[in-house]
């Protein structure tokens, strides 16, 4: 071969490799960004070419899937009872995406998840169209139902949980939306729907996923982490022997007194009455005679600081440190810079009512095909121990004397059934100035010692009356109504 054809081959050989390194590049390195693009309109149009799976609770969809016309989307997503379901669901929308279990399970809801691959085959030979699988929650249908419409027209929210497993029983929202309203591609109507539900256009914001991404001072609900610091670094020895506990307590470094609400008997009281009547002064001094690092590890134990990962992501609860001991001791009874989700709360109440073990929370407890083969299933999973069994136990007698005459969650007793509780009245705003947020965390526990739910709720209720907001008040009669409705679905 002359010099100039060599030349020519070697040329040409360079081009087919660049082009083999560029195809491979496409393929396989940039193929996951190419297919998420927004601007990659094929991936959408091939994720409505035919049916979603569904989301399952309870043995039944509450997501579907409609024909449309006039577009180059074949189907577009229905929901039943969108408005009571959004805050587990999310939205499939054909104009603005995806979120949440629409979003995190995608691959299995539209068919291209890998584990889907053999059973996709098969239905391509036999002449079969593609089909999504089924994302089935561990939703409690009565549940949900009762905590949606417990919170009514309230903005709040309500997380359920199993104790001994995990699994999340309930979670609600308000105000919520339907996102079916918006779920198609009518660049006007869905548009329209979507711009009215945007927080710049409805401060209400009923998108936010009140249960998992907003935090709240959780007020007095706190001071059962602070009890279980207690019993756990030996600073009382039990619930029934009287504290050091001064009251009028004035906060170390300061002229400030932590006051307690109205005329309690909470000089030196035990931990056991300082629960029951929801002692500031008590638990105040016993956050700061532990001091920040004690506390702070207790509240971490309970998770505390972390996301967790349901697998829609939860914000990360919220316990400071470096704080002085004045600090510490605002912060001990849910006040200062403590800040909680609401299922961060159930999660509290949960490993309490089991014993003193914390389980990973999770609501998928498997995915299918869509003729319901099992693709892969959640074993529950053991995420801490904040407290040993004989102080949970201890902790446990605490708070069911909240539920009884003279404490201060009696609206929350189911007869027949044990119930143990904390309220919270979380203050707010600039020196107090906000309408307090109202919270109740609580288990149920039958008669054979077991115990299906634990429950929080928060209340954000800017139409009542300020003297009328309390937890015992407006978030108890919602967690017994939503532990009642899981102890029923069992019988």
């Amino acid at each position: 071969m002359n010099k100039p054809l060599r030349r020519i081959a070697i040329f040409c050989g360079l081009l087919v490799l660049a082009l083999l390194i560029r195809d491979n590049w496409l393929q396989y390195v940039q193929a996951d960004d190419l297919q998420s693009n927004v601007h990659n309109r094929r991936v959408a149009i091939e994720r409505y070419a035919q049916p979603l799976g569904d989301i399952i609770v309870d043995g039944k969809s509450i997501t579907g899937s409609t024909k449309t016309s006039g577009s180059d989307f074949e189907y577009k997503r229905t929901y039943k009872d969108g408005p009571m379901w959004a805050p587990v669901t999310g939205y499939a929308s054909q104009a603005f995406g995806t979120s949440q279990l629409e979003n995190l399970e995608n691959g299995i809801l539209t068919g291209n998840d890998d584990r889907l691959f053999f059973r996709n085959t098969l239905d391509m030979i036999t002449g079969k169209k593609k089909q999504g699988g089924n994302v089935v929650t561990t939703l409690n249908d009565a549940a949900q139902k009762a905590a949606y419409q417990g919170l009514g027209n309230k903005k709040g929210a309500v997380a359920a949980i199993d104790p001994k497993t995990g699994a999340i029983l309930a979670l609600a929202s308000t105000p919520s939306y339907d996102p079916s309203t918006f779920s198609g591609n009518s660049t006007d109507t869905d548009t329209k729907a979507w711009n009215r539900l945007q927080k710049k256009n409805n401060p209400d914001d009923p998108m936010l996923n009140r249960a998992l991404r907003e935090t709240y001072p959780p007020g007095s609900t706190f001071k059962v982490v602070t009890a279980a610091a207690a019993l756990e670094n030996g600073l009382v020895p039990d619930a029934d022997t009287k504290t050091d506990s001064p009251d009028p307590w004035t906060m170390p470094g300061t002229t400030t007194v932590l006051p307690n609400e109205g005329n309690l008997p909470c000089k030196n009281a035990t931990l056991r009455v300082a629960l029951q009547v929801s002692c500031n002064s008590v638990f105040g001094k016993v956050g700061s005679d532990l001091g920040n690092d004690k506390m702070l590890e207790e509240a971490k134990k309970f998770g505390f600081g972390s996301e967790q990962f349901t697998p829609v992501r939860s914000n990360a609860s919220v316990f400071s440190d470096g704080m002085n001991k004045s600090q510490t001791a605002l912060s001990s009874i849910g006040q200062y810079n403590t800040a909680a989700t609401p299922l961060q709360m159930a999660m509290v109440a949960s490993a309490v009512a089991n014993d003193g073990t914390l389980m990973k929370p999770y609501m998928v407890s498997e995915l299918s095909t869509h003729n319901l083969d099992v693709i892969e299933h959640t074993d529950p999973q053991k995420l801490s121990q904040p407290l040993s069994q004989k102080n949970a136990q201890v902790l446990q007698s605490m708070m069911e004397t909240v539920i009884k005459p003279g404490g201060t969650g009696t609206r929350a007793a189911i007869p027949g059934v044990t119930v143990g509780g904390k309220t919270g009245t979380a203050q707010h705003g600039i020196d107090n100035s906000e309408k307090p947020y109202a919270w109740f965390i609580s288990y149920a526990k039958l008669s054979d010692g077991s115990s299906p739910v634990a429950v929080a709720v928060v209340v954000e209720d800017g139409s009542a009356n300020r003297d009328d907001i309390s937890g015992g008040g407006l978030a108890a009669p919602i967690a017994r109504d939503v532990m009642k409705a899981v102890i029923d679905s069992k019988k």
